[in-house]
C-alpha cells in the first residue's frame, strides 16, 4: 500500500529548529494527504533567528538517496530545496534527467532569512543552467530571482517580467516570482511561462515572522501536482494553504 500510494520526494536540508526545510516540507505534504520520502542534502544547526553551522552531504549520497526513494515508492512529484553545493546540483540534475515524467518544483534556497549563505558561490551557475531547465516550476523570491537572472532585486512588474523572461529564455518551463519582498496590502505572485501572458496570484500580505513559508509553498505545489492537479490550480491551493497556516501560527 505504501509503495503504490503517491509520494512527494523531498530533496532538502534539515533545520534543527524545525522552522524550515524538511520538517516544513513533510508537514505540508501530510496536510495534503500525501506521503513523503526523502533525500537529505545538508544538516544545519540553527535557531529561529540564525544559522550557526551547515554541513553539506556528499553528492553521491544525495544521488543514492534519491534513486532509492524513486525505486521504493511511486513518486508523483519532487520538491527541491537547499542543495548547498555545485556537486549536489549536478547530482540532482542527473536523477531528474532519468525521470523526465516526474514534475519537479525547485525552491532555489540561496541564503537563510538571517543572511547566511546556504548555496556555494560556484553552484549558482549550475543551478541556473543544469537544474532549472529540468524542473516544472521554479519558485524564487525577488532577491533569488535577481541572483538567478543577474541584476538587482526587482521593484516593479516590468523588471520582474524581464528577469523571469531571462530564466524562461535559459530553459525554465515556468517561474513563479514571489512578491513577498514588495510592499502594499496585497501580496502578488506572478507566474511566467513561455508564450503565455503572466498570471497573477493575489492574496493578503502576511504580517509576522513565521519561517519556512517558501518551503511550504513549494511543497504544497508539489503535492498538488502529485495529486493530479494542474499547475495553476496547484499554485492557488498552495497559496491558500500557506495563508491558512499563517493565521494559525502566533506572531513573534
Amino acid at each position: 500500500m505504501a509503495m503504490t500510494a503517491p509520494h512527494v520526494l523531498v530533496v532538502a536540508g534539515a533545520d534543527s529548529s524545525g522552522g524550515a526545510g524538511i520538517v516544513r516540507d513533510i508537514e505540508t505534504i501530510a496536510a495534503f494527504g500525501l506521503r513523503a520520502c526523502l533525500a537529505v542534502t545538508a544538516v544545519t544547526v540553527q535557531t529561529h533567528k540564525a544559522v550557526t553551522r551547515s554541513e553539506t552531504c556528499a553528492a553521491d549520497l544525495v544521488e543514492a538517496q534519491m534513486r532509492a526513494a524513486l525505486d521504493a515508492n511511486r513518486v508523483a512529484a519532487i520538491k527541491i530545496g537547499m542543495l548547498g553545493s555545485a556537486a549536489n546540483v549536478e547530482a540532482v540534475a542527473r536523477v531528474l534527467a532519468d525521470h523526465p515524467d516526474v514534475p519537479a518544483v525547485l525552491d532555489p534556497v540561496i541564503a537563510a532569512s538571517s543572511g547566511r549563505a546556504l548555496l556555494a558561490d560556484d553552484a549558482l551557475a549550475a543551478l541556473r543552467t543544469r537544474l532549472v531547465p529540468l524542473c516544472a516550476l521554479v519558485t524564487p523570491n525577488l532577491p533569488e530571482l535577481a541572483l538567478l537572472a543577474g541584476g538587482k532585486p526587482a521593484d516593479d512588474d516590468a523588471r520582474i517580467h524581464d528577469q523571469a523572461a531571462r530564466l524562461i529564455g535559459d530553459g525554465a518551463a515556468a517561474v513563479l516570482a514571489k512578491g513577498g519582498h514588495r510592499t502594499g496590502a496585497r501580496a502578488v505572485d506572478m507566474l511566467f511561462r513561455r508564450a503565455t501572458p503572466p498570471l497573477c496570484f493575489e492574496g493578503p500580505r502576511l504580517v509576522g515572522t513565521m519561517r519556512g513559508t517558501g518551503c511550504m509553498l513549494a511543497s504544497a505545489i508539489a503535492a498538488g501536482l502529485a495529486s493530479g492537479s494542474g499547475l495553476e490550480a496547484s499554485i492557488a491551493a498552495a497559496k491558500t494553504h500557506v495563508a491558512e497556516r499563517w493565521e494559525k501560527t502566533p506572531a513573534g
